[in-house]
């Protein structure tokens, strides 16, 4: 990007106009957004990472041995990952029955009152400023188009977007993202020749750098403020296991 606010150099104006071609707008327009698959991984790689980071600094504020966190911390993954998988398979499973029931309730509609449908088309754009003839164009188009009607009411009526996530891939994105990033914090755990305290101080360096990466790729992929997102996953993140360690603390006299 460019020095100023606003303000695109060469290259940048260059790519832009490319991404603007007719062909490329065509394309990108008819394929599923990207972010899907992207909230699903962010999804499970986060929560792994700081369910699993919890159990790291519960576990060292407890004063538990490295053999208990491992054990604690995979059986915690494995078990937590399938639940979230679970949940987000039949989370997107609801989505895709909305989309189905929404659909067969605007296809009876159009059947049986097509003139309500289409008085419904009218008032949806003389709210965003059409009027006359040129609103008149705009409902005779697309009312003519039955799947072009149909996803015009998904969108504006019950703002369904007509590209419905698949559950089964939903799922296996979340769990292996949760699997992955989640086992991060206990990798030090394995290396015999490291303290308990030391384990702890590497783990906890490796969360928060992979609370960064995560925050960081997020920030990339949306399009937001890179290192702004990156320091906020982090702060979320830092601000969990802080929680976990204090109650490890707080339970250690309980169970000394």
């Amino acid at each position: 990007m460019g020095g100023k606010k606003g303000k695109l150099d060469k290259a940048d104006r260059y790519a832009l106009l490319e991404e603007h071609r007719p062909e490329r707008i065509q394309a990108r327009l008819h394929r599923a957004p990207k972010s899907q698959r992207v909230s699903d991984f962010v999804l499970g790689a986060i929560d792994g990472c700081v369910t699993t980071f919890a159990i790291v600094a519960g576990a060292f504020g407890a004063g538990f041995s490295e053999a208990v966190v491992l054990v604690m911390g995979f059986a915690n993954l494995i078990a937590d990952g399938f639940s979230m998988a679970v949940s987000n398979y039949e989370a997107t499973s609801v989505e895709r029955a909305q989309l189905a029931a929404a659909t067969r309730t605007e296809c009876q509609h159009i059947a049986l009152v097509p003139e309500g449908e289409r008085e419904e088309i009218r008032q949806i754009f003389h709210r965003k400023g059409f009027h006359g003839e040129i609103l008149e164009q705009i409902v005779a188009t697309i009312t003519a188009n039955r799947k072009l009607w149909i996803e015009t009411m998904l969108a504006e009526e019950y703002g369904i977007s007509r590209f419905a996530r698949k559950p089964l891939g939903a799922a296996l994105v979340t769990f292996f993202a949760f699997i992955g990033v989640g086992a991060i914090p206990l990798l030090p755990y394995l290396v015999q020749p490291l303290d308990t305290t030391q384990q702890f101080y590497i783990s906890t360096v490796l969360a928060a750098c992979t609370f960064f990466a995560i925050g960081l790729c997020k920030g990339l992929v949306f399009s937001r403020r890179i290192l702004a997102s990156g320091l906020t996953t982090l702060i979320f993140g830092g601000a969990a296991a802080a929680l976990a360690l204090g109650i490890g603390f707080c339970l250690r006299s309980f169970i000394a």
